[in-house]
């Protein structure tokens, strides 16, 4: 027989019931907050920021140094208590916003190498096929006559046409084949019955 396994409302296989929340759960537009944190970010780590930290740091010192008593807000005899509490504050705001804003360029930079893997992909298999179609190309070349083939065929022609000669000049030679035509009227004619007679 089968048996049936009862499962406990407080087992760790069944989800837990949502509660009921006194106040809403606050949830800002991820991509404008993480802008926002990076334009602060970026503010931070720029001179124009520890200069500006620096004169609010040396006005508070001065403010609480030299002004009279009843006029001062921070202690010298306590240490600066309270610009030690702002400094203190302003250093835990700093770190979460330049985590956010390293999480966001970690993410960016995931984006920007998937792109880059998949585009040297994409040029890898573009290049294989074009190195398939030069290898086809080529194949189908293979009996075709190049210009440097052509060219030295005529080459070992001209070459056998100069052996042929026996060292004339090639000047006479063009010449005999120019007067060629004019003594073919020496040559016997031929008629019909087969005889042949002179000039």
């Amino acid at each position: 027989m089968v048996e049936k396994i009862r499962s406990n409302s407080s087992g760790l296989d069944t989800p837990r019931e949502a509660r009921n929340r006194i106040l809403p759960r606050l949830r800002p537009n991820p991509d404008r907050f993480g802008s926002g944190t990076e334009n602060i970010a970026r503010f931070m780590g720029t001179p124009q920021f520890l200069f500006y930290m620096t004169v609010f740091v040396v006005v508070w010192l001065t403010w609480n140094t030299i002004a009279p008593d009843n006029l001062r807000f921070d202690s010298a005899a306590l240490g600066f208590t309270a610009l030690t509490l702002m400094l203190s504050l302003q250093a835990s705001y700093a770190a979460p916003l330049l985590l956010l804003a390293q999480n966001r360029q970690d993410d960016r930079d995931r984006v920007s190498m998937r792109e880059d893997r998949h585009r040297a992909e994409r040029n890898l298999s573009d290049t294989e096929y074009l190195t398939r179609e030069i290898a086809e190309l080529r194949i189908a070349i293979r009996e075709v006559a190049t210009r440097d083939y052509v060219r030295s065929e005529l080459r070992s022609v001209l070459e056998e046409l100069l052996e042929a000669s026996d060292g004339q000049d090639p000047a006479l030679q063009k010449k005999t084949r120019k007067k060629a035509p004019e003594n073919t009227a020496s040559l016997p004619r031929a008629q019909q019955g087969g005889r042949t007679t002179g000039p």
